[in-house]
């Protein structure tokens, strides 16, 4: 790792030579780690992995994917409707909502002839079909619906994952894949205990 880092120091710096992303290391002890650009305001950048997830309606995940060499997510969203329906059935998905980054035209369609609705809004300027698509009332509903991810991202920092403990690329994917399954372990749990109240002021109301 040393003579690694002197290597890229000597070519950045005396040869001022631009270095390929893919040979940075941002990372001493976990070389996997990846400078990962948000495209925000704050922060602008982080350092680890991106992670791909996919909830339903009552806030579980059933799909997740650490997104490592960060790929195009625009590549993700064939992928993701195929390990959906792969996994509950042809015909179980009603609709299906993505972020702006993954929209692309030949993509919506093809996912359309499996999926009622595909909610892809479009980054940048929008033609006059587009904007009449986009301005329906179910794509506005279930696009107003599809904010609660982020909601759900900070409760997936809340179960741990805002920092991993294990060491190398295989640990850190086992420790999201346990931070998802405590995150699905909370909110069924938080639903449960609404229903034992609701039971109970019944039973109250009843007495």
């Amino acid at each position: 790792m040393l003579i690694q880092q002197l290597d890229l120091v000597e070519r950045r710096w005396l040869r001022a030579e631009k270095i390929p992303h893919a040979e940075k290391i941002f990372s001493l002890f976990e070389p996997h780690t990846e400078f990962i650009k948000k495209g925000k305001l704050f922060p602008p950048v982080e350092l680890g992995h991106k992670l791909l997830l996919t909830t339903d309606q009552h806030e579980l995940i059933l799909d997740y994917r650490v997104m490592d060499q960060q790929p195009n997510d625009a590549d993700e969203s064939i992928g993701v409707a195929d390990r959906l329906i792969g996994r509950y059935g042809a015909g179980s998905i009603q609709s299906l909502s993505f972020d702006k980054g993954f929209t692309r035209e030949e993509d919506r369609q093809l996912l359309e002839l499996y999926i009622p609705e595909v909610i892809m809004p479009k980054r940048g300027r929008r033609t006059q079909p587009e904007q009449e698509r986009e301005q329906q009332r179910s794509f506005r509903a279930l696009r107003h619906r599809h904010h609660a991810v982020e909601s759900d991202i900070n409760c997936l920092e809340h179960h741990g994952l805002n920092r991993c403990p294990d060491k190398g690329l295989p640990g850190y994917k086992r420790y999201v894949g346990l931070g998802v399954l405590a995150y699905n372990l909370h909110k069924v749990g938080k639903h449960l205990l609404e229903a034992q109240r609701g039971e109970a002021a019944v039973r109250c109301l009843s007495a």
